[in-house]
């Protein structure tokens, strides 16, 4: 954890909320660890990371500092790079993805309300992509490690658009590339078969770095891939 006066950036591991909700199971979160292991009463977080996904996210520690944060990311001048494993290679090295998104309603190929897909008449979304690396499991299955820099930020805008690229998320029940395993894990949650089917417990998306102007200068923080996903790429082979 980086401790700045006025906020904190944090390495948030996987299945942790960024803030408490209301649920019928007990689930870690980022901001009450902070208000039981420090003094700030108002520390509070200006952004969210999806339960599943770990890495950078800063809090604020004060009230001035979380309109300041506020003004920055209305901005967009909080910069964020995110690292994520996917089936399949694609066929460029960077590419950039200008692609309105949206909620694609229900229907009998999506009975999902709160899933996001390239809609006409949706908000802009930009997202530009770089491929980090290439590799295959003992099968011959391809998988690809992708940087992203989302240039909006839409809902669940990295994981939208690499499926709509035909780069569904290791992990991912949502978008990924089995659409009954987002019901199954909301009727009989993270079971084995549903974590064996997936090849992983969570969506394998990691927040990498944060970059953003403060007090005259730039901050930058930068947090490794998280070990379950280091495990799973190391555990693939050069294709």
């Amino acid at each position: 954890m980086v401790e700045h006066p006025d906020f904190y950036i944090v390495d948030k591991p996987p299945l942790w909320l960024t803030h408490p909700v209301r649920s019928r199971f007990e689930v870690p979160d980022v901001l009450t660890f902070l208000q039981r292991h420090t003094a700030d009463n108002e520390v509070a977080p200006p952004h969210r990371l999806d339960r599943e996904t770990s890495g950078a996210q800063v809090f604020s520690r004060d009230k001035d500092s979380a309109r300041r944060f506020f003004i920055l990311f209305k901005e967009h001048l909080v910069t964020k790079t995110y690292l994520a494993l996917v089936h399949g290679v694609p066929s460029w090295e960077t590419y950039t993805l200008d692609a309105p998104l949206g909620e694609m309603g229900l229907s009998a190929g999506n009975r999902v309300l709160v899933r996001q897909g390239v809609v006409p008449g949706g908000k802009p979304a930009f997202t530009e992509f770089r491929v980090l690396g290439r590799r295959q499991d003992a099968t011959g299955q391809p998988f690809a490690l992708i940087e992203a820099r989302p240039r909006t930020g839409r809902l669940h805008q990295i994981r939208a658009h690499l499926s709509h690229l035909g780069l569904p998320m290791v992990g991912d029940k949502l978008y990924g590339r089995n659409p009954q395993a987002f019901l199954d894990f909301l009727e009989y949650g993270p079971t084995p078969e549903l974590t064996a089917r997936m090849l992983l417990p969570r969506q394998a998306l990691h927040a990498a770095s944060l970059a953003f102007p403060w007090a005259g200068g730039q901050v930058r923080a930068e947090v490794p891939l998280a070990s379950d996903l280091q495990a799973f790429w190391d555990g693939l082979t050069e294709g």
